[in-house]
Order: structure tokens, then C-alpha cells, then sequence
């Protein structure tokens, strides 16, 4: 909080399954001080987790969520949809996302979550599933940033298209591909987006600069376990970025289809 961080993103899958108890003790009271945002759709396996979008499955790992965070969480998102709707026709797969949507709306209904959202990795299926008829969330959370492909940017856009979502609705998610190390090595200077002298700042803070606005979006969760990394992106947010070269760069990616790196990339 002295940074002036007041929201937690994590997950029911995350440290082993045990991310909302071990946040809860940590934290204590001062969990509620913040904003706190979590996903579900993974559930433990005999050989690690599987992937499920069973509506029973999903509120039982909510109910879960509340007692073990303590406190009701403030968004919810679907983790990853797509795990479990490829290889299906589009209509069942339409159905099983439909299902596991209304899950979630009803349980925002009935007060175990302030809202919900999607948190899709690979949104490229999705925007042909969605009609009319299915529930809309209140966010929706993508890959953001220079290590993202042309292929999912367009996705993401297309999905928040098809849900109406605006860009306060759109957030994103991991800027370094798995790895901050990723945008200090050779390759495409993330600083080059940047305006004004940005000589100062370092090749992993410009790469979160431009990844809030590849695509735009009004949150972008990263990893928090090191306060002076932390603090260096913050400071980041100081630079304009340069829109016309971002929009130059989308151009190119698309009319040359050019391979972006997956290096730290689960």
C-alpha cells in the first residue's frame, strides 16, 4: 500500500490451491483494505489440476473462495474458457459457456462475488460463441503487451466487441510473458513507444508502459513479490506513449503475420 497499490488479483488455482487461505492469514484485516479480484475453473486433480466449467463446480469452488479469503470477493473471473470448449462443435460449445456465464451471474446475484468477468489466455474462439442471449460480464482480462501476437490482439478485440465491453471493462495480464527478464533481452526496444526522454527508464518498465496500451485497457495485473521492481513499473506510468507508433506496430504485425516471441510463455 505505500506504493499506492490497493488492488490484489490471484486466483483459486494459484500457490498450489492455497492462495486464498495463505492470502487471508497474511493479510489479515487488512485484506479488506483492498480491492481483491480472483479466478476460477481449476480445480485440483489427482495429477495437478483439470480444467472445468461444470456450473455446480464453479459455485462450490466460490462458496470455498468466500470462507477461505474471509470476505466476499470483489470480481471474479472465469479462468481460461477456452480449456475446456476446444475441441467442440460451436453450438455445444456455445451451451457450456452460456451455462458457466449464468453460474457466475447468479452468484453475483446472490452476493458471493461483486461481479465477473473472463480471463481468457487464448480468446480466439470465443467471439464466435457469443450471442445475445448470454449473460455479460463486467471485465474481461487478456494477454497484454510486445509479446503478444497478432492473433490474440485481434481476438481480444473482437471479444470485447462482441460483449459491448468498454475499455474501463478490459484488463490486462502478463506484460513479460512469464518473465521480466524477457524485454532486457535483444529484440524490439519497448522504449522506442514511448515519448520524451525515457533514457531513465529500464526495458522491463517501458514494456509495462506500452502493454497498458496494446490494447488499451485500465488494469494490468503483474506480479508483486518485489517491491522495487513494483515500484520501477509504477514510475513508468510518468511516460506518454506513443500511439501512432503503437497503431504502426499493430499494422505491421498484421500485414506481415510476424512472430512474436513465446520465450517464458506457459
Amino acid at each position: 500500500m505505500n506504493l499506492g497499490v490497493d488492488a490484489i488479483d490471484t486466483s483459486f488455482s494459484y500457490h498450489d490451491f492455497a492462495s486464498h487461505r495463505t492470502l487471508a492469514r497474511k493479510a489479515g484485516d487488512l485484506l479488506r483494505e483492498f480491492t481483491v479480484s480472483t479466478k476460477i475453473g481449476f480445480f485440483p486433480a489427482r495429477h495437478g489440476a483439470e480444467h472445468s466449467l461444470d456450473p455446480m463446480r464453479l459455485r462450490t469452488a466460490l462458496e470455498q473462495t468466500n470462507r477461505d479469503l474471509g470476505r466476499t470477493p470483489d470480481l471474479v473471473f472465469l479462468h481460461n474458457p477456452e480449456r475446456s470448449l476446444r475441441p467442440r462443435h460451436i453450438q455445444q460449445a456455445r451451451e457450456v459457456l452460456g451455462q458457466a456465464c449464468a453460474a457466475l451471474d447468479e452468484a453475483a446475484a446472490d452476493g458471493l462475488c461483486g461481479a465477473w468477468g473472463i480471463a481468457s489466455w487464448n480468446p480466439e474462439g470465443l467471439p464466435a460463441l457469443i450471442d445475445g442471449s448470454m449473460p455479460r460480464p463486467h471485465a474481461l482480462m487478456v494477454r497484454s503487451g510486445l509479446f503478444v501476437g497478432i492473433e490474440t490482439l485481434d481476438a481480444s478485440a473482437a471479444l470485447a466487441a462482441r460483449w459491448d465491453a468498454p475499455g474501463t471493462a478490459c484488463w490486462g495480464m502478463s506484460p513479460f510473458a512469464g518473465d521480466a527478464s524477457n524485454a532486457a533481452r535483444e529484440g524490439l526496444d519497448p522504449r522506442l513507444f514511448l515519448r520524451g526522454a525515457a533514457a531513465d527508464c529500464s526495458r522491463a518498465a517501458a514494456a509495462f508502459r506500452v502493454a497498458c496500451r496494446l490494447p488499451s485497457v485500465s488494469s494490468l495485473a503483474v506480479g508483486a513479490d518485489d517491491p522495487r521492481h513494483l515500484g520501477a513499473l509504477l514510475d513508468s506510468l510518468r511516460f506518454a506513449v506513443d500511439d501512432r507508433r503503437i497503431r504502426r506496430y499493430v499494422e505491421l504485425l498484421r500485414s506481415h503475420r510476424v512472430p512474436v516471441s513465446r520465450a517464458g510463455v506457459p
